[in-house]
């Protein structure tokens, strides 16, 4: 049984203007908001990487307005998993970047979303373990948008390698991810992207509207207590980031997972 203390809730990054009122106070200085956001939270999803690699001083600074026991997960640049060219390049570019966090400890994970259009087949295969093994110093979290990746031969590809299954919570729509748990090494990383169905096939930030209810969040703490696999951490981010609504909702799992709240029954 997973130890319910060992789960990291964090927010699929922090700098957003519409967060100003719902989450961060109104004389917010934008520069500021990594500093309000650490005395809520001890975890972070940085998805700023994914459309443009930073300079290392960008993440050095992050890295200085957090406590010793912050954790960062870092998405990989687009470059390595949708437009999938010159990889090496990008992949040594993106190390660099990283090396602020990774010096002191506070890296904890490369994640790589590969995109719906991108679904199982032997040659994609082993693009994916290609580009895993660029990062074989660092926990990397693979999550796929296409359901027919959700097999026994993924788990194959990753057991014993270290590359982890990223488990999603998304709308009900045939041929995305269902809303399963994954894990193929010790840790769990799950992303809760929201549930708009309506939304998701138009694009932009419309996607991502959704407010979980506290039901539905009890539904994952269930799916987490049954796990059987052994689990050292179970790493939660909320990607339902349109109007503040993954800080509500990240809040709100915090809530529940306080020890008077776990001791109830959970349907």
């Amino acid at each position: 049984m997973i130890d319910l203390n060992n789960i990291r809730i964090g927010t699929s990054g922090y700098y957003f203007l519409d967060w100003i009122g719902p989450f961060y106070p109104q004389s917010v200085q934008r520069g500021k908001m990594l500093d309000y956001y650490v005395n809520h939270f001890d975890v972070v999803e940085i998805n700023s990487s994914y459309y443009r690699i930073p300079h290392s001083k960008v993440f050095e600074n992050m890295e200085k307005k957090t406590p010793a026991n912050f954790e960062f997960m870092v998405k990989a640049h687009k470059s390595m998993t949708h437009d999938r060219a010159d990889i090496l390049k990008t992949s040594d570019q993106f190390k660099k970047s990283i090396e602020p966090l990774v010096m002191t400890g506070k890296l904890r994970g490369i994640l790589m979303q590969f995109p719906y259009s991108f679904p199982w087949g032997s040659k994609n295969a082993s693009y994916v373990a290609r580009a895993a093994g660029l990062f074989d110093e660092y926990p990397v979290y693979i999550e796929f948008r296409h359901r027919s990746w959700l097999r026994d031969e993924t788990v194959d590809l990753f057991r014993g390698t270290g590359v982890n299954l990223c488990s999603v919570d998304g709308p009900h729509i045939d041929a995305l991810p269902r809303q399963e748990l994954a894990s193929t090494s010790k840790n769990i990383y799950l992303r809760l992207h929201g549930r708009n169905a309506e939304q998701w096939w138009t694009g932009g930030a419309l996607r991502y509207d959704y407010l979980y209810n506290e039901q539905q969040l009890k539904e994952w703490i269930t799916r987490i207590r049954e796990c059987k696999t052994p689990v050292e951490s179970v790493y939660m981010f909320f990607n339902n980031c349109h109007g503040g609504q993954a800080v509500q909702n990240a809040k709100m799992m915090q809530e529940l997972l306080k020890p008077e709240s776990v001791n109830e029954r959970v349907e």
